[in-house]
């Protein structure tokens, strides 16, 4: 059985702030530990294989790291579209959107990009403190999204 929402955070752990998207879902992954409602993934980069995790659910949240995003955080809905990302190895959530609606021939479910505002991604460094705390404010804005009791706290 397919859980109606799906998280999905990607991102590069080696590259500081790029670990936003990653670490967002390691948290989540604690905090939601025995609700079936809700799957989570995590992956370097979004593929068009992942259209095929959008199927079934009724609302999917995508969180990246930025460096474009106002801090500490911007959450708003996306619509399909195809953009240059759709002819590339790595796909936009925007563009993965419309690879859905292509196979499927119908919209996508629901979604929101949870972009987490970040500094430095040079390879080999630790996530910054300003990320680090822009990441506890995404989480926080995250328990509503969810309906997350308060307790359920993980940053």
């Amino acid at each position: 059985m397919t859980a109606p929402l799906l998280v999905f955070g990607w991102g590069n752990a080696s590259r500081g702030d790029d670990a936003l998207g990653p670490l967002f879902v390691e948290c989540l992954r604690s905090a939601l530990a025995g609700r079936a409602d809700v799957d989570v993934i995590d992956d370097y980069q979004l593929m068009v294989e992942h259209a095929l995790d959008l199927a079934g659910r009724e609302r999917v949240l995508f969180v990246d790291a930025s460096l474009d995003a106002t801090p500490p955080f911007e959450a708003r809905p996306l619509r399909a579209a195809a953009d240059p990302s759709l002819s590339s190895h790595a796909l936009s959530p925007r563009a993965l959107m419309q690879v859905y609606r292509d196979v499927h021939g119908q919209d996508p479910p629901p979604c929101t990009l949870l972009a987490i505002r970040g500094e430095r991604f040079e390879l080999g460094a630790a996530p910054t403190e300003a990320a680090l705390a822009n990441l506890a404010a995404a989480l926080q804005w995250a328990r509503g999204w969810l309906a997350l009791p308060q307790e359920a706290a993980c940053a």
